[in-house]
């Protein structure tokens, strides 16, 4: 069973808070500035007197393991370590790689605060790798909103994310600690995506649009074994607390003060007249719906207040046959069964670079405008496009853009600096199509 349903759930009626910004420009409400030369780095505070630039935490695990082959291909200078639980492992994982012997390797197992605050005090940006974040993730954290350390996650898991917005919102705001969750395939693309829409929309018309259209035209590659590992701990974790139905079942789960409108839900299979094709439920849908609408109330809600957002995959297939396409879809079990990958297994190399998704937006107005904006990637979305991009906007915390502490999205502290990097490195194409 997923947890599909994108009415007002627990926030309906809530008060609206007004979060001062401006209402069209796509700016945040305070605007992180671009980074320039280290010397005007240090005038901004960024931290400059630490060990390390990048931490990768959770190195031995298999999509880890991408993201460090990632960075000694593509950015061989940074100043980074490996770290994890075992240093045995790590030191096997140096060597795999390839990577310099002098490469540091840090011990720090993900149920000791004193290892990982100690780790954290030592970085500029940890990446971590390291899920179910609701198991393992919480410690790390509170370690970096602690010491005002930068931090990206893959994390989907939307009461865990709440929990840990309500528990270090003020915390990493005080210290500076720019904190970014869901900085994989869900849901860079999909934020991004609804971000530079929305920019075109504005450029285009003068308005942004109120409502847009999220679809999976093509995707080939799965899910990686942590994603699938992540939902059976939500799912676990609902199952033992059924108040948590509420929290997964609303889209506002993640801006809290305010809820919007209601929002199209997503679960059946229906015609799309958008895309001219059948459509079915997207597994990601849940999670990327929330960050979207969190983007939109960190900046001040640029999309308006009565923005609507939805996701689906469009079904192969015409006529009956899309139909029948898109109700087995439905059908499907998403976690892929008992035969799908485990945390730390994943594919070859050459699946990995054989794979690759092709998302689009469709922005619709009530007068019957539109415009179009597709995302593609050249990777398999769980594995080799994830690490890129988890990467990437570790580097963008480090070189691109300064920021207030606190806990955010992607889209609303990273947006055109991280596209940038995306297209000009990590295979990541944003097209306009009208």
């Amino acid at each position: 069973m997923m947890f599909r349903s994108f009415g007002h759930g627990a926030q309906n009626g809530a008060p609206q808070r007004r979060v001062p910004g401006v209402s069209l420009g796509l700016t945040p409400v305070a605007e992180p500035p671009l980074l320039g030369t280290w010397a005007e780095k240090a005038e901004r505070n960024v931290v400059m007197d630490r060990e390390f630039e990048l931490i990768v935490y959770g190195a031995t695990g298999f999509t880890g393991r991408l993201v460090a082959e990632y960075l000694l291909e593509r950015h061989p200078a940074r100043r980074w370590a490996l770290a994890g639980r075992s240093a045995e492992k790590l030191a096997a994982v140096r060597a795999e790689l390839g990577a310099p012997p002098a490469l540091p390797i840090i011990v720090a197992a993900a149920d000791d605060p004193s290892a990982l605050a100690t780790m954290a005090a030592r970085t500029h940006v940890v990446i971590t790798t390291v899920g179910p974040y609701q198991l393992y993730g919480s410690h790390l954290v509170a370690a970096c909103a602690a010491t005002g350390t930068a931090y990206v996650d893959l994390c989907g898991e939307p009461a865990w994310m709440r929990a840990m917005i309500d528990a270090h919102q003020a915390q990493a705001a005080a210290n500076g600690a720019r904190i970014v969750f869901s900085c994989g395939f869900d849901s860079i693309p999909f934020d991004l995506g609804v971000y530079r829409l929305q920019q075109h929309c504005i450029e285009r018309f003068g308005i942004p649009a109120p409502s847009i259209k999220g679809r999976v035209r093509s995707m080939q590659g799965g899910f990686s074994g942590g994603t699938a590992a992540s939902l059976r701990a939500t799912l676990a974790a609902a199952a033992r607390n059924p108040s948590l139905v509420r929290l997964l079942a609303d889209p506002f789960a993640l801006t809290p003060g305010f809820a919007g409108p209601d929002q199209p839900n997503g679960l059946l299979p229906h015609y799309d007249a958008a895309v001219d094709a059948w459509v079915a439920p997207f597994i990601m849908a849940p999670i990327n719906t929330k960050n979207v609408h969190r983007t939109n109330q960190l900046r001040g809600h640029p999309y308006g207040r009565d923005f609507r957002y939805d996701e689906m995959m469009v079904a192969p297939g015409l006529g009956e046959l899309g139909k029948a396409a898109a109700e087995a879809i439905a059908k499907a079990n998403p976690l892929g069964g008992p035969g799908g990958p485990r945390p730390g297994e994943g594919p070859s190399r050459e699946e990995r670079e054989n794979g690759h998704y092709d998302l689009l937006f469709v922005a619709e107005y009530p007068d019957g405008r539109r415009a179009a904006l597709s995302v593609r990637g050249d990777r398999d979305p769980g594995y080799g496009s994830t690490s890129r991009m988890i990467a990437e906007a570790a580097l963008c915390l480090i070189d691109d853009v300064a920021g207030a502490g606190g806990i955010w999205t992607a889209g609303a502290l990273l947006g055109d600096a991280l596209v940038t990097r995306l297209e000009r490195d990590a295979g990541i194409r944003f097209t306009v199509e009208r």
